[in-house]
């Protein structure tokens, strides 16, 4: 389906306008939707979800006749839900100001089932509830189901579901819809992975589910195809000719905080690579789409995954990295290693932190490498991808044997302060050829003065319009899983080479990981610790190297002959 066009919304029932920000340009859609959250006492929904959902009542781009059931097994009915949301959203980073007016007419849309996922009778009353308010109303029986639960419960609610007659029958008909939104993780490995589309795929068309990954709601990583695609002077030099390598990090200065628990049975390459970071280099990657609609671009994603070369598991120490962190400071401030961090085993040997070397094998980016590395509890929060260009292939400068021209990078950042910059060589103003790298920036938020949608707000309203362009179809999930089982399974059977902890909290990460990339005579582009993050001015030029010296006196003189 293509993406809609953009139109300014209008006050409606019961919601207000704010000020003009990025949700002023979204589009609301036009066909009522029942939402129905399972697992709707949990974080996710707390945290995400109902803020998202508040913040599209806020800007009137909640559907017509919306309704929101919320499903758990946690005791609780309609006003008590609701309560609970109304604390939620004023608790919010992410929220809208809260709005008491707009509220109350959310509010009113909040419903609860309390129901065990395996119990018939909380299902029955789901399909009462929803069939009772669309014969009222007059209105198609559209329905958005969304799995916030644990995943060991995906396969089981998505089979109760079809038992009980609650996915409409007639989708490819056209006159009602039913679409199910499953958050990550999409299994545990490539065989859980295509177990739980197997499943999925018995009640519902692959046209039917939307697997989530926030990454691609932000809107800095959809603005990476724009860049790329909308401007006339990227695209030629896009290609192995020109550029050297790429960088792809994703680093946190938080620790597993409450998420011990999972994250000893996930660990970072599942958690981050295998998901946000496969994304990023798909959407870097990947060739020009047809047109900007859920089959071709997720196409020419998948085609990036099918063209990455298969890990050697005999090769493993040139190719791969992992780390665990143990005490340090963040900020100053003391941290426990993750061995210490609750719900973790003492002994653990769950990996924090990830660094890959892989390549793409197709005509683009054949003998490009890239550089690959997450991890928690680094010494900043940086999400951001690197370019690096090839250095000019003849300098008539001359310069001493100190003095070396960098390469030009191009920097996109994710987070969090996002935007694009540009490293160049210039010269430095007098009568002395004196060069010196210098960075131009844009700052996204700067640049365009508005307040971004979150990714949960623009990838909720793509799932109620239809829109799939955002979300990973089953092939890209099992190829992404497809690229690190050997990874995981050499892992999971032997101990780290380096005993954990091996990096310090606080820090970049394990010695090996610069190792890796220091072999190929590189470096990771680290952002400094200091100035992290850092507001950018929407277009400034930055003195960021030392001067390269080549002095006038040194170059041939007028009659003089250079040397051969």
């Amino acid at each position: 389906m293509d993406r809609p066009a953009a139109q300014v919304p209008s006050p409606q029932d019961g919601f207000s306008s704010n000020v003009v920000n990025a949700r002023s340009i979204m589009k609301r859609p036009e066909e009522p939707c029942s939402f129905i959250i399972f697992g709707a006492s949990g974080d996710l929904t707390h945290r995400k979800l109902i803020p998202a959902l508040y913040n599209l009542a806020c800007d009137n781009l909640l559907p017509p006749e919306f309704q929101v059931y919320g499903f758990a097994i946690t005791p609780m009915n309609d006003e008590s839900f609701r309560k609970d949301m109304e604390e939620a959203v004023r608790n919010s980073k992410e929220a809208s100001p809260f709005d008491l007016r707009v509220w109350h007419g959310f509010a009113k849309r909040l419903h609860y089932i309390t129901a065990d996922f395996e119990a018939p009778d909380g299902y029955k009353q789901l399909q009462e509830k929803i069939t009772s308010y669309v014969k009222e109303k007059n209105i198609p029986d559209n329905r958005l189901y969304y799995l916030a639960t644990s995943p060991t419960f995906y396969e089981l609610i998505v089979s109760k579901l079809g038992e009980h007659g609650l996915v409409t029958p007639d989708y490819a008909c056209g006159t009602q819809w039913t679409r199910i939104v499953v958050e990550k993780p999409f299994g545990h490995d490539l065989h859980s992975a295509q177990a739980l589309n197997a499943s999925i795929h018995k009640v519902f068309k692959e046209e039917q589910v939307y697997r989530i990954d926030h990454y691609l709601g932000k809107e800095t990583v959809q603005n990476i195809l724009a860049f790329r695609f909308a401007n006339s002077i990227i695209e030629p030099i896009w290609n192995r000719r020109y550029i050297d390598h790429v960088q792809i990090t994703a680093a946190e200065t938080l620790g597993v905080e409450h998420r011990g628990a999972y994250y000893e049975s996930a660990g970072c390459l599942r958690d981050m690579v295998q998901n946000h970071l496969f994304q990023l280099l798909s959407v870097i990657c990947m060739e020009p789409p047809v047109r900007y609609e859920g089959t071709s671009l997720r196409d020419r994603k998948a085609d990036v995954l099918r063209a990455v070369v298969p890990i050697n598991p005999e090769n493993l120490a040139d190719i791969a990295v992992r780390g665990q962190y143990g005490p340090g400071f963040i900020a100053g401030q003391p941290v426990v290693g993750y061995r210490q961090e609750p719900g973790v085993n003492p002994q653990s040997n769950t990996e924090t932190y990830v660094a890959l070397k892989l390549f793409v094998d197709n005509w683009r980016w054949a003998d490009v490498p890239f550089y690959l590395r997450s991890g928690k509890r680094l010494a900043a929060k940086c999400t951001e991808v690197v370019i690096q260009f090839k250095r000019v292939p003849h300098l008539f400068f001359q310069l001493s044997a100190e003095d070396q021209i960098e390469p030009n990078l191009l920097i996109i950042r994710i987070a969090p302060d996002e935007g694009i910059a540009l490293r160049f060589e210039a010269k430095v103003p007098g009568p002395e050829m004196v060069l010196r790298s210098v960075q131009m920036n844009f700052s996204y938020s700067e640049t365009f003065k508005v307040s971004p949608a979150t990714a949960y707000e623009t990838l909720l309203l793509d799932a109620m319009i239809g829109d799939t362009t955002l979300f990973n179809r089953a092939d890209q999930v099992e190829l992404s899983w497809a690229i690190i089982e050997p990874l995981l399974e050499v892992w999971s059977a032997t101990r780290p080479f380096q005993p954990f902890p091996n990096y310090a909290a606080g820090t970049w990460g394990p010695a090996a990981a610069d190792a890796l990339i220091a072999r190929d005579g590189r470096a990771w582009h680290n952002v400094p610790v200091s100035t992290a993050p850092q507001k950018a001015p929407q277009v400034s030029v930055e003195l960021t190297g030392e001067p390269i010296g080549v002095r006038r006196a040194q170059m041939p003189q007028k009659g003089q002959k250079e040397e051969s």
